[in-house]
């Protein structure tokens, strides 16, 4: 168990395994982002969304993922401003299904 645990516990690799958002602008400002919840991760974990893949009713969103809708807690909201512009929805899967560790809304145009 002691000479596998290394190998299979690389620090960062999951967060940008090919290395292609090393080197972005908004690396830095991706990396900050926190919801309620916590941190958000990367771009790398994160993952765009369509406008019809998302919507918004009576101050709360909810989102469609893998064709399923979920709604997004309110305490995954992230509130400070899009400087990507999409929509983005960290999701996270575990033995309890999908829930939604961060939510950042789009412009919907």
């Amino acid at each position: 168990m002691v000479l596998i645990s290394p190998l299979t516990f690389t620090p960062g690799e999951a967060r940008d395994p090919d290395g292609r958002h090393a080197n972005s602008p908004l690396k830095q400002w991706f990396d900050s982002l926190r919801s309620g919840k916590g941190p958000c991760c990367s771009d790398a974990d994160g993952s765009a969304v369509s406008d019809v893949d998302w919507e918004s009713k009576s101050g709360h969103y909810r989102v469609r993922i893998d064709g399923e809708w979920y709604d997004v807690p309110d305490d995954a909201v992230i509130t400070e401003p899009n400087r990507v512009g999409r929509t983005m929805v960290w999701p996270v899967r575990g033995y309890q299904g999908l829930t939604i560790r961060c939510f950042m809304p789009g412009s919907m145009t």
